[in-house]
């Protein structure tokens, strides 16, 4: 008898920290939960109980899915150190998949524009059209004004900026990347930090 696989995916580039356990690429249980710029404190305890919810720990986990941002600097930094350490750790294979698709996975309208607020007029933005429960990209991940990013598009769309991911259609959709080197394994910010503004980079 096949062992069941078991996948457990990561996000905390926005507000909200996200864990989800797959079993065989069915859901069996999340975490969507709002924090106040506390995601080192809160993620563990979050992953604690959840993994403690199915009765398993890390070294049942077979594969490790990472939201690699773009998003909250600090944000996406915490839950790629997280997904690095439990793969490098456990000898878990890590994949890669963007937090913008993940939060247009929440939508079920034809075409779906993920939105991060970037401060200034501009946001993290990607374009998706979807059918069949299949996410594919019109207009890939890019920091942009709003304004002109969506003057581009001549269709009907629907504006996500938060909501329950659904990381079954993600797997899917096969948007998620494998990750060769965990050492290598770096966060898409798609912007400079402030402070590497600040030193004039």
């Amino acid at each position: 008898m096949r062992k069941s696989w078991k996948r457990l995916a990561i996000d905390t580039a926005t507000k909200y920290v996200y864990l989800s356990l797959i079993i065989d690429d069915h859901e069996v249980a999340n975490v969507y939960q709002e924090g106040i710029n506390n995601h080192s404190v809160t993620i563990i305890p979050f992953l604690v109980k959840l993994l403690k919810s199915q009765e398993l720990t890390l070294k049942d986990i077979n594969e490790v899915i990472i939201g690699i941002g773009p998003g909250s600097y600090t944000g996406v930094r915490i839950g790629v150190s997280i997904a690095k350490m439990i793969g490098y750790l456990n000898n878990i294979e890590v994949k890669t998949v963007s937090s913008l698709a993940l939060m247009a996975s929440s939508s079920e309208a034809e075409v779906v524009v993920s939105m991060i607020d970037a401060r200034r007029s501009n946001a993290f933005l990607a374009c998706f059209k979807q059918s069949n429960g299949r996410l594919e990209y019109i207009k890939e991940d890019r920091l942009a004004k709003i304004d002109d990013f969506l003057s581009e598009l001549d269709i009907k769309y629907d504006t996500v900026t938060d909501g329950l991911f659904k990381i079954e259609k993600i797997i899917k959709s096969g948007l998620m990347n494998p990750v060769d080197d965990i050492h290598a394994l770096v966060p898409n910010y798609l912007q400079v930090t402030e402070a590497e503004r600040n030193k004039g980079l």
